[in-house]
């Protein structure tokens, strides 16, 4: 199964849902950064989650997600889109720890708890819609449900989890997200939070091989669901040669300069997805006469 996202509606409108499987995109980032465990947990939590904000989003609309609670991990910082791309790093990818007390990778330990998250949206107007909360558990789902309620005043839960092998490959991946409408009864809400008390973890149920549609089958029962839409999701890099090298080139004549007579060369490094572009010192001469 390859991943992809759904976007549906249960219980006649009422609930606004999205699951997704990301085994492989997570597996594309943990290979590109080599992150360890615990690390592989929390940049696929927070990729996962971002990648069904951005499906919330239309067009050529973007989103950044940053992550700073405190922790050795550092700043987890990912990008999304409306088109299910997604890329992301953390700042300290070797993390890793002991399970905690209930028997899980420590990702709230990893991440730390004193700290920020923030969502900064590209909807194509002149200012970006940037919202950030405090982290309250440093799991991330939770956090990313409190960011829902406090930021953007929706009525949310977020479901997020990675599993990871004990040579640090990925076995599974996958989210879901669901939002209430306005006037959803009391009684429908009272029932779905005691579905969450028993619903098995999101990663186990990817594990098992439940697809985005059958997880929300799962939360909500097969004859409530309506789906709307389903599209692909894979981690994407917008980085080039070429984009570094207008980079350079922006830097100005004098800077380029340095840079030849100094080292003779140039070697760019994308943080988002870990490519290294080099460039010789004929390629920094002709960057320096376009400069001038």
């Amino acid at each position: 199964m390859k991943d992809y996202l759904v976007k549906a509606l249960a219980y006649d409108g009422n609930i606004r849902a999205y699951a997704v499987r990301t085994t492989d995109t997570i597996s594309e980032a943990q290979r590109r950064h080599q992150t360890w465990r615990t690390a592989s947990a929390a940049l696929g939590r927070t990729m996962t989650a971002a990648v069904m904000m951005g499906a919330m989003l239309k067009g050529e609309d973007k989103l950044t997600v940053k992550i700073n609670g405190g922790g050795p991990l550092g700043p987890i910082v990912v990008d999304s889109n409306a088109k299910g791309e997604v890329r992301g790093y953390v700042t300290n990818p070797e993390v890793d720890f002991e399970s905690n007390e209930h028997g899980k990778l420590d990702v709230r330990r990893a991440v730390g708890t004193e700290g920020m998250l923030a969502v900064v949206k590209d909807i194509g107007l002149r200012d970006f819609f940037s919202g950030q909360v405090p982290l309250v558990s440093g799991e991330l789902g939770e956090d990313f449900t409190y960011y829902f309620a406090t930021s953007e005043q929706v009525p949310s839960s977020v479901g997020v989890g990675v599993l990871v092998n004990p040579d640090d490959s990925i076995l599974a991946a996958g989210g879901f997200i669901f939002q209430l409408m306005p006037n959803t009864p009391d009684s429908l809400i009272a029932q779905l939070e005691e579905r969450l008390k028993t619903i098995e973890p999101i990663s186990k149920l990817v594990e098992r091989g439940l697809t985005p549609e059958q997880i929300l089958e799962e939360l909500f029962g097969k004859e409530h669901i309506k789906i709307l839409e389903t599209m692909p999701v894979s981690f994407e890099c917008n980085c080039s040669k070429e984009r570094f090298a207008n980079a350079i080139i922006g830097l100005g004549a004098a800077e380029i300069t340095a840079m030849i007579e100094e080292d003779g060369q140039a070697e760019a490094h994308c943080h988002f997805c870990n490519e290294k572009y080099h460039y010789s010192k004929e390629e920094l001469e002709a960057f320096r006469e376009e400069a001038k």
